[in-house]
């Protein structure tokens, strides 16, 4: 049961770093670091925004509107880290 635990701890943690990844990426191109014409960060943005639509559509669902800022990633990441604590506490 504890090898189960922690590997879902992993993954949770890898998850974590993934939604981090995504929206550092995003901050490059927003603030125009990083041109949309870098061929390498665009396909990385889009495969990990792949990975991580299905896990955000329904939290964006449920949250407002909140103009240009998308806080669904953080939700995200509190919603891993609390059933994590839950596990932690098993």
């Amino acid at each position: 049961m504890d090898a189960l635990i922690g590997i879902i701890y992993m993954l949770a943690n890898a998850l974590s770093m993934i939604i981090i990844i995504w929206f550092i990426i995003g901050l490059l191109f927003a603030f125009n670091i990083v041109g949309r014409d870098n061929q390498f960060l665009w396909q990385v943005e889009r495969s990990i925004a792949s990975l991580l639509d299905p896990l955000l559509s329904p939290i964006r669902r449920v949250m407002p509107e909140t103009g240009a800022i998308d806080f669904s990633p953080m939700v995200l990441i509190l919603l891993i880290n609390a059933v994590l604590i839950v596990l932690g506490n098993l």
